[in-house]
């Protein structure tokens, strides 16, 4: 039986959230001890983030490329070579774990890799990875065991060994036709990365739009965007049945109010949603309770049900973004200190970075309208924005959301060239509570996308 280790600050996963707060409190003298299974800092640097963004860019170059006789270049045939895409994929995933290493080194915090599950409070036991079992004890425990890909029950579809995100950032060629299940960011991010290295692709969607989240109006220009591209949308379209093997062939059967059909392709690509990793690691053991679809219960300032026990990120149940798991760490790193942050207390933006990118913060009319808010609301083609006619990039719009009876911004939303750029203004906006008119008068800078900020909050209407 191994002896127990103490230490300060045990962390279990080494996501975004946890590895900033296992540098700070390295750095800070404490001993801090982080447990991963896996990937050297997490999935985002390793498996999701960072490469599907590589790939993303490395699929906008080859659009260029096929398109650049429309700005006066003539070239000959162009293909994309797969394999040589996800080896600069790859490349960049190595230079990724290096620089974590050092980090790691710097701050003094000790990586342990290997598998963790508690054998009571606070308490951790580790198989490692080259053999051999650590057991660990913290005075603050921090759980960042993030998720993964749902698989949904659907007849077939596990015996068809689909691809999640993780194993189509691996492929070495492009799939002939390419079937994705599920209309949400990360399924039409995929879709339009494969379709511009020359696949056909299909995107199944059971609900009546893409992007279920976003306002009508937003998710109608996202589809007409992908379906320009050539890519086959079918919305209110539920699968029921799978057949085949991805890979090779595979079949969809799906229903929709027109009936059932069949969708043949050569590969199958599941990309439904996220379910957290919180089974098989000794929750009940830590005390620590869950919710009904296996998030940790948290309170507002991330604590669980145990105490000196927190959770950050996606397994706590935070909104699926990078962004949060690091303001995640934020909030764990003062309230360990006694403060008093709360995740209440922030305004989370959000991108998708298809080609137009889309990009959100705060709300938009459907929450707006849910909520019982009433807002004023201005919209803007990206054709009016004038740098979008020296580039071609016309298509999408910009939309706002004022206070029926003040001048506060409540929302943003755009579909176009740079959009996260241009939300981050309107981010920082809000932030300051600038009321709109200062925003709609600022002297922007001539022919940058934010300039459509002016000419969009000119289109405001005027208070009741």
């Amino acid at each position: 039986m191994s002896e127990v280790e103490d230490v300060d600050a045990l962390i279990l996963g080494s996501g975004q959230g946890g590895k900033q707060l296992a540098w700070h409190l390295g750095r800070s003298g404490k001993k801090v001890a982080v447990v991963e299974r896996r990937w050297v800092g997490g999935s985002c640097p390793a498996v999701a983030c960072l490469p599907s963004k590589n790939e993303l860019w490395s699929a906008k170059v080859a659009h260029i490329v096929h398109n650049a006789k429309n700005f006066g270049t003539e070239i000959g045939s162009v293909t994309t070579n797969v394999a040589k895409v996800r080896q600069r994929k790859n490349d960049m995933v190595d230079r990724e774990k290096v620089l974590h290493l050092s980090a790691y080194k710097a701050s003094g915090a000790e990586l342990i890799m290997g598998s963790g599950r508690f054998t009571a409070p606070k308490t951790i036991e580790v198989g490692l990875n080259d053999g051999g079992t650590r057991i660990l004890r913290g005075n603050d425990v921090v759980i960042n065991v993030g998720s993964h890909a749902a698989i949904p029950n659907v007849p077939g579809l596990l015996e068809s060994r689909p691809l999640t995100h993780i194993e189509a950032l691996e492929l070495d060629y492009a799939p002939e036709r390419l079937i994705i299940l599920g209309g949400g960011y990360v399924g039409i991010e995929m879709a339009q990365t494969y379709r511009r290295f020359g696949s056909r692709v299909v995107i199944i969607e059971p609900g009546e739009q893409l992007m279920g989240r976003e306002d009508a109006d937003v998710a109608s220009e996202m589809l007409g965007i992908l379906v320009s591209e050539g890519i086959e949308v079918f919305l209110g379209a539920t699968p029921i049945d799978v057949q085949g093997m991805s890979g090779d062939a595979v079949a969809v059967v799906i229903r929709s109010s027109s009936g059932d059909k069949r969708i043949e392709g050569s590969d199958l690509l599941v990309a439904v949603g996220r379910a957290p990793n919180t089974s098989g690691i000794g929750l009940n053991a830590a005390g620590v309770d869950v919710t009904d679809r296996g998030f940790i219960r948290v309170n507002e300032s991330l604590q669980t049900t145990a105490p000196g026990v927190w959770a950050i990120g996606e397994c706590a149940g935070s909104p699926q973004f990078t962004h949060v798991s690091v303001d995640d760490f934020r909030i764990v790193r003062e309230n360990m200190a006694g403060g008093t942050r709360k995740t209440s207390d922030r305004l989370v933006p959000h991108v998708m970075f298809t080609d137009p990118p889309l990009a959100r913060v705060g709300m938009d009319e459907g929450e707006a309208q849910r909520q019982g808010v009433p807002v004023r609301v201005a919209r803007l083609p990206m054709s009016h924005v004038l740098r979008t006619n020296a580039t071609d990039e016309v298509e999408g719009f910009m939309k706002i959301l004022v206070g029926a009876d003040d001048d506060r911004i409540l929302g943003f939303s755009m579909i176009g060239a740079e959009a996260g750029e241009v939300m981050t203004t309107v981010q920082t906006a809000m932030l300051a509570e600038l009321p709109y008119p200062k925003l709609r008068d600022a002297v922007i800078a001539h022919l940058t996308y934010a300039e459509g900020l002016g000419p969009l909050l000119g289109n405001v209407p005027g208070s009741a």
